[in-house]
């Protein structure tokens, strides 16, 4: 399906739900979709995100097929998107405003944010404020790992900050950072900015040097049986309870698939152990005795990834912390060729 009819599924199903819901105040676009051009084929295993926007917290309505475009809407209060400058200084909103993503504005507000940050996106002071805030992120979340915590809740304490640091070139590059494929976009971004050699380090931070693409497969197989078993369950309260429906299935498995098939088996890897980890979440409050039963394989793709206990986890972690200099400098680099041009 093309990108401008998906989104025009999207378009039409905010304007149903506005018309029913008179609190939504605003909508747009975000995730993967935003600057695609409306030519481009939209992958089976890519969902549409849009965004909702509120004046008070709203559920997350989640991940479901409309029409045959798998959609994911959120919500976010306006107290949450800010002012303009608040959302120029934000990595996770700036780029959903720098292109015309808006769908619905009946106030206007969205509208003057849009203008705001698409005139100043590029703007070397917002582009730095901007990763700065990741930064800050990978700091925060890798300082402090508790290792009392189940072991599904420490793995993903370790793996998301540690995968920030494919966020911040990205970033630094002017390019909005996806979450599942965000270490294809890193590599893409320190290849066109002359930082190629950098990107196996990267890599290895989450994945220790290396998961052939057999095994990759293995864990696919293993991890679909664990999904398919906590996509039937109740899932209210978790946040990440939309990835783990059974719309979201293709994402995840027809998704990896692709990205092995491509030669990116290691990347492929991240969403692996953060969706083996999520399942294990969910297991544990409503299952516990099937995330004993479940939980070996989860051990299995962390000894792969050489962090099976928390002792390896708070190496690697103190790891990334020391390397954060030299990618500081990486990232300034491409800061100062991205806004020149």
């Amino acid at each position: 399906m093309r990108v401008d009819t998906a989104r025009a599924v999207a378009v039409d199903w905010v304007r149903e739900r506005m018309r029913a819901d008179p609190s939504v105040e605003g909508a747009l676009f975000s995730g993967s979709t935003v600057g695609l051009p409306d030519d481009a084929e939209l992958p089976v295993w890519s969902d549409v995100d849009v965004l909702l926007v509120r004046d008070s917290p709203g559920v997350k309505v989640g991940k479901f097929v409309h029409r045959g475009v798998l959609l994911e809407v959120s919500s976010v209060t306006w107290a949450e998107v800010g002012e303009p400058e608040d959302v120029l200084g934000s990595w996770v909103f700036a780029p959903m405003f720098r292109t015309d993503g808006v769908i619905a504005d009946p106030s206007g507000r969205l509208a003057a944010v849009r203008r705001r940050v698409a005139t100043g996106f590029a703007d070397p002071v917002w582009v730095r404020r901007r990763c700065a805030g990741v930064r800050r992120r990978i700091e925060d979340g890798l300082r402090v790992l508790d290792a009392g915590a189940p072991l599904a809740e420490q793995v993903l304490a370790w793996v998301f900050p540690t995968s920030l640091v494919a966020v911040w070139p990205a970033v630094a590059g002017l390019v909005d950072p996806t979450v599942r494929r965000r270490y294809v976009r890193a590599s893409e971004v320190l290849a066109g900015h002359g930082f190629g050699g950098r990107y196996p380090q990267l890599l290895a931070a989450v994945d220790g040097g290396g998961v052939g693409a057999g095994r990759v497969r293995e864990h696919l197989a293993g991890l679909a049986v664990v999904f398919d078993e906590v996509a039937r369950l109740p899932r209210e309260g978790f946040a990440f309870g939309a990835d783990l429906a059974v719309a979201g299935r293709p994402v995840v498995f027809d998704g990896g698939a692709a990205l092995v098939a491509a030669g990116r088996h290691r990347e492929a890897m991240f969403w692996v152990v953060v969706t083996y980890a999520r399942c294990l979440v969910v297991l544990g409050a409503v299952a516990p005795e099937r995330e004993r039963a479940l939980r070996p394989g989860l051990v299995a793709v962390l000894a792969d990834l050489q962090v099976v206990s928390a002792a390896d986890r708070r190496r690697r972690a103190d790891a990334v912390l020391a390397s954060l200099p030299g990618w500081q400098s990486v990232v300034d680099a491409i800061v100062a060729r991205a806004v020149a041009g």
